[in-house]
């Protein structure tokens, strides 16, 4: 096969291989200061992790604003790129930089670049915008975490390593940004290593990653073979000059990447383990960035997927069953921070189903994510927020007649309540509206199928979400004996209030005018303009569908008459199924775990009484012959003149033998 690949892809390789080493980057000099030096978005935070990690317990009284001011200073300098940014033309607004020759290798030639492009920056917004609100949050609510400076250095190390991937130039060094989020989600979800379930759950999530690592790094070393390079610019300009087979190889292979740092089926089944670490860490990982690397990754490959339509076709398949996946585990979790990450999960394929959709769904995805990141953290946010009123409890069978008591957590959490269902004029009504509405514009029955697993994970979204809602903040009381639910301190809800405002705004602002559309086109393509129109059949629809979903919740759980049993009971088949998961860890077990220990066992059963079998037994050979022949050494003469003769009458009969 790789003779086959290298003899057909020699002239592509040829030619991309001296345009990868040419002129691609741009000197500080010519692009200014800000996008110059654009590397310190990334040197800030690691810098901060490395202070925070090598400096040990000096650094425990202060490291934590350390941590913090690192990832404001990459904030405040995203925010100046940006800007400047603005200040090019549409067709200009496109920044190659070149920081150093990384690995000049014979025709492997890779540089250590960075690309600042309207995406990029969108991203180093989200990423360092978030990020440091979540830092700050931290400070509240790690507050009295004897570890509380390794846990900031990890935050910091997250952030680092995510600038890298979204700001790298070529998919070596995205990789490099890539394998470093993995560790440091790792680090993060198994923070509080003291609990057996933190510890496990950080360990699967590597594990899950690593599987979708490996279709990265192959896909990656297939680019090279096919076009000479991994930068981004070559593979993409001339995609389309690529072998049909081996360009769709390469689609897939990022596919099943973005599947696992997005906990896309069937790589999702570590996500909702990871709420085993603290709130803070569901907010930044799980919420705002690491699960949206693979729509990052889908998206910013666009040109090879836009010419891999059958990849493409997968992608929107994957999307839309995740979607449903996630929704519907979502409607039976009575963990608050696992309901959200059910949500979690369903919302990253909406994303994945719009980018899956190509040039027409690109800005619709970005759009979405970025709402998602304003009102899933405001989420997670105020779910900590929550337990932090309730002694850490997570069970929301056991809350209840919650607003009263925390008024700031309800409001907040409220607003990206009702941003995430669709609520009309608040940010999710706006990008998942949008998304529907290009799953039907697909066109076809493929178009219909996508568009009603859209529909219905819709009216999902606004019952399960509702459900979260009214067992958490109204009904009855059904607290714990003690428990003393109280508002969270001002670093806590301060972010939170910060949030809900982007819930609220960030939509309509990203949407309407054809904004964001606009300001993403040099990177994804055009598309043509029209109005938001809430009267579409798609957005009356969705309407309907979640006004359904929020009446069946309110039923059922929100009005005062409704009884929430302390104990859940024990549900339909589809309930059960829900709470384990839909049975994903059982079907990961039964195909991949089991099959694998057997494997083991053959191999080691192979290895011990095989290969060490032979081993062992030519070793008693010769160790019984030489036993044996140690006995004829007997030290008497007449015994060796004895052998001698026979010796000798041996050599004879056999030259007599021949002879004749």
């Amino acid at each position: 096969m790789t003779g086959t690949l290298t003899s057909a892809a020699a002239p592509l390789a040829g030619s991309f291989g001296n345009l990868a080493g040419a002129g691609l980057a741009e000197t500080t000099a010519a692009t200014g200061a800000v996008h110059g030096n654009a590397w310190l978005m990334v040197a800030f935070p690691l810098l901060g992790a490395a202070v925070l990690l090598l400096g040990g317990r000096r650094t425990s009284g202060w490291g934590h604003y350390l941590a913090v001011a690192m990832s404001l200073a990459s904030f405040v300098w995203g925010v100046l790129s940006f800007f400047q940014l603005l200040g090019f033309a549409p067709e200009e607004r496109s920044r190659d930089l070149h920081i150093f020759s990384w690995i000049p290798v014979g025709s492997l030639r890779i540089d250590f670049g960075l690309l600042l492009d309207p995406l990029s920056l969108t991203f180093v917004l989200l990423i360092t915008g978030v990020g440091s609100l979540i830092h700050i949050y931290s400070i509240g609510y790690m507050a009295h975490d004897p570890e509380r400076r390794r846990f900031f250095a990890y935050l910091n190390l997250f952030v680092a390593a995510m600038l890298l991937l979204v700001l790298a130039n070529n998919y070596a060094l995205l990789y490099v940004g890539w394998e470093g989020v993995g560790l440091a989600s790792y680090l993060l979800i198994g923070f509080w290593q003291y609990k057996n379930s933190a510890a496990v759950a950080a360990k699967k999530a590597f594990i899950v990653n690593r599987v979708g690592d490996f279709g990265l790094s192959v896909g990656i070393m297939i680019m090279f073979a096919t076009f000479g390079t991994v930068a981004f610019t070559p593979i993409f300009e001339h995609a389309a000059e690529g072998a049909q087979g081996w360009v769709t190889t390469i689609a897939l292979l990022l596919l099943l990447g973005a599947c696992g740092k997005s906990a896309q089926l069937p790589l999702q089944s570590w996500l909702l383990d990871a709420m085993e670490g603290p709130t803070p860490v569901s907010a930044l990982i799980h919420a705002a960035t690491m699960v949206t690397a693979g729509v990052y990754l889908i998206t910013r490959s666009g040109p090879i997927f836009d010419v891999a339509p059958e990849a493409q076709l997968v992608v929107t398949i994957v999307g839309a069953a995740t979607l449903l996946f996630g929704a519907i585990i979502g409607c039976a979790k009575d963990d608050i921070k696992k309901a959200l990450a059910g949500s979690t999960m369903s919302q990253i394929g909406y994303m994945h189903l719009a980018a899956g959709l190509g040039p027409i769904g690109y800005a619709a995805a970005i759009a979405h994510l970025l709402t998602h990141g304003f009102f899933k953290a405001g989420l997670f946010l105020g779910a900590g927020s929550v337990m932090h009123g309730m002694n850490d409890q997570v069970d929301m069978r056991k809350y209840g007649a919650l607003r009263k008591a925390m008024p700031i957590t309800f409001a907040t959490f409220g607003l990206g309540y009702l941003a995430i269902i669709g609520f009309p004029g608040l940010a999710g009504w706006f990008t998942k509206d949008a998304i529907i509405e290009a799953a039907f514009a697909k066109g076809g029955t493929t178009g219909l199928v996508l568009g009603g697993a859209a529909l219905l994970g819709a009216g999902l979204t606004a019952f399960y979400m509702s459900r979260v809602m009214f067992m958490t903040f109204f009904g009855t009381k059904r607290w714990d004996d003690g428990a003393h639910p109280h508002e969270s301190p001002a670093s806590m809800t301060g972010p939170m209030v910060l949030l809900a405002i982007g819930s609220v705004f960030g939509g309509a602002f990203l949407v309407l005018g054809h904004r964001f559309a606009d300001f993403l086109a040099p990177v994804v393509g055009e598309q043509e303009a029209h109005a938001f129109n809430p009267l579409a059949p798609a957005s009356v629809a969705t309407f309907v569908l979640m006004v359904l979903g929020v009446s069946i919740a309110w039923l059922r759980y929100g009005r005062e008459r409704a009884t929430v049993p302390r104990t859940a009971p024990k549900g339909s088949f589809v309930t059960v199924a829900a709470r384990k998961d839909l049975y994903g860890d059982a079907i990961n077990e039964g195909l991949l775990m089991r099959p694998g220990q057997w494997l083991a066992r053959v191999s080691v059963f192979v290895d011990n009484r095989g290969i060490d079998g032979i081993v062992r037994s030519l070793a008693a050979a010769v160790g019984g012959s030489s036993g044996r022949l140690r006995r004829v050494q007997t030290g008497y003469v007449r015994s060796y003149a004895l052998s001698m003769f026979f010796g000798a009458a041996i050599v004879v009969a056999a030259l007599l033998v021949v002879r004749l």
